[in-house]
């Protein structure tokens, strides 16, 4: 197998998880932001800052996720910027726990996580867009 045919074939799974990461993000986002009283509960700790770019950042996932599915060089830019955000909002979120915050352990796990998917799809896109424009003519 080509490193090309696994660049494609990588592609397409990273636009997958990316498309039902996002709907997944928005969803208990959006519960834990606009839910009842019980919802908003079951949240504990959040860190405000956290969960509104987690739930803001969910739909830039699903349009990322389209994006590579369609090939489009843009996809490859949007994933890396992504990956850009969650790593500062990640940093932002040390900061206040470092200074003391209130916070839930589920997150430090939830960041961990959103910023290795956003790797792996970000090394993915790499791979099948992030070519020169010679090779893969900006769309």
């Amino acid at each position: 197998m080509t490193t090309k045919s696994m660049c494609g074939r990588g592609l397409k799974i990273a636009a997958g998880v990316a498309v039902v990461f996002g709907a997944m993000t928005v969803l208990s986002g959006g519960r834990a932001l606009f839910g009842g009283i019980e919802a908003r509960a079951a949240v504990g700790n959040a860190v405000p800052f956290v969960l509104w770019f987690n739930f803001m950042a969910g739909f830039a996932y699903v349009v990322a996720g389209i994006g590579l599915v369609l090939r489009r060089r843009w996809a490859f830019w949007l994933s890396l910027a992504i990956l850009i955000v969650t790593v500062l909002i990640f940093a932002g979120f040390g900061i206040h726990i470092l200074r003391g915050g209130a916070h839930e352990m589920r997150t430090i796990g939830a960041m961990i996580l959103r910023t290795g998917v956003w790797a792996m799809i970000s090394v993915m896109a790499a791979c099948s867009l992030g070519r020169t424009s010679s090779e893969l003519r900006i769309q």
